[in-house]
């Protein structure tokens, strides 16, 4: 059972809060680099579009939080380590670029939304999606049927909260919680365990899902919709859940955040970033999930890759290798 310390749980819920087998290595493969002469051009697009089987899948960029080094960030790499993983992914080193990607799929007559955005809550240089990326990627939040919810973070949840009365955004969707999830943040004693930077999005939690109809709890290996099953991803958070989406033999794994950005820790499973409650546990989840993705062929997306923020993963020495799918 996921038991997180004291020590733990405040170190992670203070950063969440304070923002919200080859035989050598292969040359690692980022989202900026591989599209590196149309990275510019897919940012201001705004979304991408691709198929897994008969799905249609959107994803949907909310912007960017320049994150300013500190050590803490990478608790067993150091800054200087970072710089250089962000340099070898073609990527600036001047910051730590935390992307924000929703990606909604269209199956049989569904549509349905993972996660929500930072509904421009959070980082002044996010809230896009809400704000225009959405429209312009031809995605109606009216015709939103479900909200598959990874995790309680709030730059996965507040897109859906409206900023100023806490009312629902998307009124007539269902609202699909990871039970292990809801259990956690629910607990009442939670909110006094938490640093004061941390607790107005735990309050929240609490005020809100109780009092809303039309939300249901799912546990591992459930269906969501047809095509759509939750998959435990523990270790970033108690119940953070990840789902998979299927379409004849092509699959899609939503991991969510197992990781943070790939030129980081994909390609360094082992690094432990400040946002994992259980760093352990997120390793082991990680390493799990790729691993799996690479077995069943599976492609795979995260809400802090990018765009495009999906593609398949390979081995590269002792880490991984992100591919992003052509768009």
């Amino acid at each position: 059972m996921f038991k997180p310390s004291r020590r733990t749980l405040v170190l992670s819920a203070a950063a969440a809060g304070a923002v919200f087998g080859l035989d050598k290595r292969v040359a690692f493969i980022g989202d900026a680099q591989a599209q590196k002469a149309t990275a510019k051009s897919i940012l201001d697009k705004g979304f991408v579009k691709f198929k897994v089987g008969d799905i249609e899948v959107t994803q949907i960029y909310d912007g960017v939080w320049q994150r300013a080094h500190d050590a803490g960030f990478v608790k067993n790499a150091s800054v200087e380590q970072v710089k250089a993983a962000l340099k070898s992914g073609g990527q600036s080193d001047e910051t730590v670029p935390i992307t924000f990607t929703v990606t909604v799929i269209k199956s049989k007559g569904k549509t349905l939304m993972f996660d929500s955005s930072t509904g421009g809550q959070l980082a002044p240089t996010a809230g896009l999606m809400m704000a225009k990326n959405m429209y312009k990627a031809g995605v109606d939040p009216a015709k939103i049927n479900v909200i598959a919810v990874t995790h309680f973070h709030a730059d996965h949840i507040s897109g859906m909260i409206s900023k100023e009365t806490n009312s629902r955004v998307f009124p007539d969707a269902e609202i699909v919680l990871p039970a292990a999830e809801y259990k956690f943040w629910m607990e009442p004693s939670l909110i006094e365990k938490l640093p004061e930077a941390a607790r107005g999005n735990a309050r929240r939690i609490q005020a809100v899902f109780p009092k809303w109809k039309n939300v249901r709890q799912i546990e591992d290996g459930q269906e969501v919709i047809p095509g759509v099953r939750a998959l435990s991803m523990p270790g970033h958070t108690p119940g953070h859940t990840g789902y998979v989406v299927s379409s004849g033999k092509k699959q899609l794994i939503v991991s969510s955040d197992i990781t943070n950005i790939p030129v980081l820790f994909v390609r360094n499973p082992g690094w432990h970033a400040v946002f994992d409650m259980d760093a352990q546990m997120a390793e082991a989840t990680r390493r799990k999930v790729f691993d799996r993705a690479i077995a069943d062929k599976a492609m795979i997306n995260g809400y802090h890759w990018g765009l495009p923020g999906a593609g398949t993963i390979k081995k590269d020495g002792t880490g991984y290798a992100f591919v992003p799918v052509n768009v």
